[in-house]
């Protein structure tokens, strides 16, 4: 099936308001540039197979899907989400993935035509959201084939006014990410701390900006918004993949054989 299957009588949709009010601003956030280039990265060489098939753990509007598919013609594709506005914005951008709406931060399980279904999943910027994220990696590890890869990222670094606004929970660490990976039965491969130093300074943008930022990028972000993201977006190669100070943490781990 392609497009998203929602549940009409399922519980509200919190996340309806956030991509309503922040698709566009998520759209030039100079952090999707760098996070971008690391999944790539980490997703290895496997994922630009034919026989690759690619979820999106909390796929959100859509755009990571869409760059994806993009950079990789021959792999099928995959989201799920808990916001049925953002499976509806996905699916505009991506009609051919299959979209499925389920709470995957409880431990009912996934939809059954995903069980083993991925030879990779992507969980990015999703386990700050979750005060527990062992149901979630379990529902992910249920969607992998023996053997398949996980990449996650997560903020690192301070909470902002604009994190607690859009409902982080927690930062991570390196250290902290491995250990909660290994807890759910994935065999790590790679834990680094990327971002140092341009991902750094775009954080602590938004840091002194504090709740100011939550009116400057709802809907179509203000003229200040998009030049310093403007500039961020070019800075962001400025950004070594591993140090001490990083605060774009990320990893990838398999599933046990």
């Amino acid at each position: 099936m392609t497009g998203p299957e929602t549940d009409a009588a399922g519980p509200p949709d919190p996340w309806s308001a956030h991509w309503d009010q922040f698709s566009k601003a998520t759209e030039a956030n100079p952090g999707q540039a760098l996070r971008r280039r690391l999944i790539l990265r980490l997703l290895g060489p496997d994922a630009a197979s034919p026989q690759a098939a690619i979820l999106d753990f909390g796929c959100g509007s859509g755009d990571l899907l869409a760059e994806m598919a993009a950079r990789f013609p021959g792999a099928a594709f995959a989201g799920v989400d808990l916001s049925q506005s953002g499976l509806a914005l996905t699916a505009a951008k991506l009609p051919s993935a299959m979209l499925r709406r389920f709470d995957f931060a409880v431990p009912d399980g996934p939809p059954e035509e995903l069980l083993g279904w991925a030879t990779h999943v992507i969980c990015s910027e999703v386990l700050e959201h979750v005060d527990d994220p062992a149901p979630l990696l379990a529902n992910a590890a249920r969607c992998l084939k023996p053997g398949g890869r996980l990449v996650v990222t997560v903020p690192g670094g301070p909470i902002t006014a604009f994190d607690r606004h859009i409902g982080h929970r927690g930062h991570f660490t390196r250290a902290r990410l491995r250990e909660v990976l290994e807890r759910a039965g994935f065999e790590v491969e790679v834990a680094a701390a990327a971002g140092f130093p341009a991902f750094n300074l775009y954080r602590l943008a938004v840091l002194l900006r504090g709740r100011r930022l939550v009116e400057d990028v709802s809907g179509p972000p203000r003229l200040l918004a998009r030049s310093a993201m403007a500039l961020f977006w070019g800075l962001m190669r400025v950004s070594l993949f591993d140090t001490p100070w990083g605060w774009q943490i990320v990893a990838a781990a398999r599933k046990a054989k």
